[in-house]
């Protein structure tokens, strides 16, 4: 499912990139693809956060797309385009891509594991859910477009999300339109900001009854790992 028609905007854009090559920062972090400026904070437009999988069992919020992810979702993006794909799977194809992408993916395996979650999906490890259970898997952001302070991953502080309008006020947004149309997945919050906006008291009805894995962000910020989301 695709959850905006942005990409429609950006597709020129893209098409004018180069295909089958290494992105850079020089090319991506531009006014061309500037989504909206507030103060110290940039967001740009990334691709793979627009497709949304329904059925899954288990939804891993992070806190926004940084620098490597960003880079494999456009990357992926212009082989789509490339291909002469449709903008659902061109977007679906970045997202398997992107989620995660370096070693984050296998430190987050890692701790998944380690929670013993694969034992709760039935499958023999958490890796499998980048690959061959990517069925049961939506990963996604509370900023679902890549934010930066001054070309540095945002982090969640400095500025505080909850306390700047902007960033608060689009991730809860973002976060309510995909929660409410998902059906009771294990939810999964990486990072104490994430946690902060995904606890019922923020997310309010959105939440609702579904199952909440609070407690995550401890075990990942030793891994540095939520510094760049989905």
């Amino acid at each position: 499912m695709i959850l905006s028609s942005e990409f429609e905007t950006y597709t020129a854009a893209l098409r004018a990139l180069p295909v089958y090559t290494s992105l850079t920062k020089e090319q991506l972090l531009t006014e061309e693809f500037l989504i909206e400026r507030c103060g110290p904070a940039d967001m740009y437009y990334a691709p793979h956060n627009e497709y949304m999988n329904r059925s899954a069992q288990v939804v891993i919020i992070g806190l926004t797309p940084g620098w490597t992810q960003m880079k494999a979702a456009f990357e992926e993006a212009r082989r789509g385009l490339e291909l002469g794909l449709t903008h659902e799977a061109i977007s679906r194809a970045a997202k398997e891509k992107a989620s995660f992408a370096g070693t984050m993916r296998h430190n987050l395996t890692g701790m998944l594991n380690r929670l013993e979650l694969h034992h709760y999906l039935g499958i023999p490890s958490c890796g499998g859910l980048f690959l061959e259970h990517r069925n049961l898997l939506h990963t996604t952001s509370l900023l679902r477009y890549p934010v930066f302070i001054g070309e540095k991953n945002y982090t969640g502080s400095n500025p505080d999300l909850l306390k700047t309008a902007f960033l608060r006020e689009r991730s809860l947004a973002f976060l309510a339109e995909e929660l409410c149309l998902l059906d009771q997945p294990l939810i999964i919050p990486l990072g104490k900001t994430v946690e902060g906006c995904s606890a019922p008291r923020q997310a309010g009805r959105h939440i609702g009854p579904r199952p909440l894995f609070m407690g995550v962000s401890a075990s990942f910020r030793c891994q540095r790992a939520q510094t760049e989301a989905v």
